[in-house]
């Protein structure tokens, strides 16, 4: 039986650049996914590149490597990931004041700059003057996470890297040390394992009796066909509830409800926002509801209503387009603290998961994550802590 240098598990955007970089690294490497064509957080991205956003001196030097390394990813994969720059519009609602808004973003790395409402409509005329009281807007990076995930696939089988489509049903055990992984079909070993599962990692753990700081809600866009409306830039609220209420479901007062045997749902929040691919189809909207359990699938119908609803106070000429309510799980942490690195009290075991901002910070954190495996130290790295 082959003895794989590292098994990563889950080929979502994290998983597939954690691979790419480590076989880069001249390492043998193992990825296995569960589902030929999966349908996850990666699929129904929104694709934006927040790397103006770093507000500490971690995540502005890795929002810098992101610009870098996403302007020249197509070139290295030889791959499309259809990288471009727009802008981003972040609606302010009316009844709020702008400036203490964009106070909220003062310590980012490039800050947005306020727009009053006539100057909002030259940059993006779909919006409706009505319902804001402005916009704040910055250069953004943008790619389809989707093209991008295949690029560094099919770059990381042309490295030498194997993948198999297999869902992994158990961690394979020596004492405290993990030595491979049990799938469905099979057996594999290897000297480390990296779970790059997104919300699925949470529940995967835990079964190995491995608790981690990773939780999840349902999401739900509308995704639409090719249409002729053109957006120009990327929508979304200036206020995100979503990022509120995971911080609130978060606190250690919560855990008892995450490990409760039934569902549990725990709150949810209805966002408008916007984004137009290069071939014309739309995401919109988006509906997060924490519900404990990974299984449930919520009320398409009933969201795809609340998504419409709030998108035609925004975007009134989108709120009626032809599109289908979809559902994914979106893994997150705290938000400054992604789960990258060892987890604690094992050996063999790493986690790379709970992104805020996936697109952002998992290219660059794939880079210097490899770097740190070959090297034994690097400077990004080295500031996570073990996890656990």
């Amino acid at each position: 039986m082959k003895t794989y240098d590292w098994i990563v598990v889950g080929a979502g955007i994290t998983g597939a650049a954690l691979a790419y970089e480590l076989a880069k690294q001249g390492l043998q490497v193992l990825l296995l996914e569960k589902e030929k064509n999966p349908h996850s957080a990666t699929y129904y991205s929104y694709g934006g590149v927040a790397y103006w956003s770093g507000s500490t001196p971690l995540t502005r030097q890795l929002c810098q490597e992101s610009k870098h390394i996403l302007s020249n990813l197509s070139q290295e994969l030889d791959g499309e990931t259809e990288y471009r720059e727009l802008n981003l519009v972040l609606t302010i609602p009316q009844d709020r004041d702008p400036e203490t808004i964009r106070q909220n973003y003062a310590n980012c790395l490039n800050p947005p700059d306020y727009l009053t409402i006539e100057e909002a409509l030259e940059l993006e005329p779909l919006l409706n003057p009505e319902e804001i009281a402005g916009v704040l807007t910055v250069p953004h990076g943008h790619i389809h996470a989707q093209k991008t995930t295949q690029a560094y696939l099919q770059a990381f089988l042309r490295l030498g890297g194997t993948i198999a489509i297999e869902p992994v049903l158990n961690l394979l055990r020596q004492n405290e040390r993990i030595i491979g992984v049990i799938t469905a079909h099979n057996t594999y070993k290897s000297e480390n394992t990296v779970i790059c599962a997104g919300a699925f990692s949470r529940s995967f753990l835990k079964t190995n009796n491995i608790p981690t700081p990773l939780y999840f809600s349902h999401t739900q866009v509308i995704k639409t066909p090719p249409l002729k409306i053109r957006l120009r830039s990327l929508v979304m609220p200036a206020i995100l509830q979503r990022l509120k209420i995971e911080s609130q479901v978060r606190q250690p007062d919560k855990e008892s409800d995450w490990n409760l045997p039934n569902s549990n749902r725990m709150a949810e929040v209805i966002e408008p926002g916007a984004i137009q691919f290069l071939d014309g189809s739309f995401y919109l909207g988006q509906a997060s509801q924490i519900i404990t359990d990974s299984s449930v699938i919520p009320d398409l119908t009933q969201s795809e209503t609340e998504i419409r609803s709030q998108i035609a106070k925004i975007l009134p000429q989108l709120a009626n387009v032809h599109g289908t309510c979809h559902h994914c799980l979106v893994a997150f942490s705290d938000p400054s603290r992604p789960l990258v690195g060892k987890i604690q009290n094992f050996e063999g075991i790493y986690l790379f998961s709970g992104f805020t901002s996936p697109l952002a910070y998992a290219p660059p954190l794939a880079r210097h994550f490899a770097s740190w495996v070959v090297q034994g130290t690097d400077n990004a790295i080295d500031q996570f802590s073990p996890i656990g």
